[in-house]
């Protein structure tokens, strides 16, 4: 079994997008994509994480422009081949936490990141990206809610409360990921001194999460 979460993803860049055919996730993924346009209209937005470029199509529909990033190679090859209407839309392979933009960002969003964070590295996380927005910029997270019967279930947690997985792919591997769940109380608990006028957004499947960086 494999625990390389960079190793996994590059191997599921094909069949990435099929957890967003679920019948039960349709309505939220309709309004997480209002919720999003909503957040994101006019702005300059920086997007870790960004995948196969599934929620960078939605974004895009109203961002003045979107500088959409990820680490694998692989899903920023299958993004680039997604038609966004958007000519401000940029894939581009980058670590984030090696990335040096030449510009400060009016917003930073992470779709589904903040879960493969380990709970003890999280107030770095939130420093790394506070530091990529200026002035009055605003981060904005999503991620999953558990849900029994629609998540992979829970297999292991370690010694700092962080909550595994155990996944099969199509070409018969499996692997252990690290998969965390939040609750409103603890995404705030962990902000303090680091944001400022949060406001988390519960869906039946999803959850979002908007806050101003507090920098020193």
């Amino acid at each position: 079994m494999k625990n390389d979460l960079v190793s996994y993803y590059h191997q599921r860049a094909k069949e990435y997008e099929k957890i967003y055919s679920k019948p039960e996730r349709q309505n939220d993924i309709l309004q997480s994509a209002e919720q999003l346009q909503d957040l994101f209209r006019d702005k300059d937005i920086f997007e870790i994480a960004c995948g196969t470029g599934f929620w960078t199509q939605f974004i895009s529909q109203s961002a003045r422009s979107v500088l959409a990033t990820d680490v694998n190679l692989a899903v920023i090859e299958i993004a680039r081949q997604k038609k966004i209407s958007n000519p401000a839309v940029v894939f581009e392979v980058a670590d984030l936490y090696k990335f040096n933009p030449d510009k400060k960002f009016q917003s930073v969003f992470g779709g589904f990141i903040w879960s493969h964070i380990l709970k003890q590295d999280l107030p770095q996380f939130y420093k790394t990206l506070n530091s990529f927005v200026g002035k009055d910029g605003t981060i904005v997270l999503m991620d999953n809610r558990y849900v029994e019967g629609s998540n992979h279930p829970i297999t292991r947690t370690d010694e700092f409360g962080n909550t595994y997985q155990v996944r099969k792919l199509e070409d018969g591997s499996t692997h252990e990921v690290l998969k965390n769940f939040a609750t409103e109380e603890f995404l705030k608990q962990v902000l303090e001194g680091l944001g400022a006028e949060l406001v988390f957004i519960p869906l039946n499947y999803f959850w979002i999460l908007s806050y101003k960086p507090i920098t020193s």
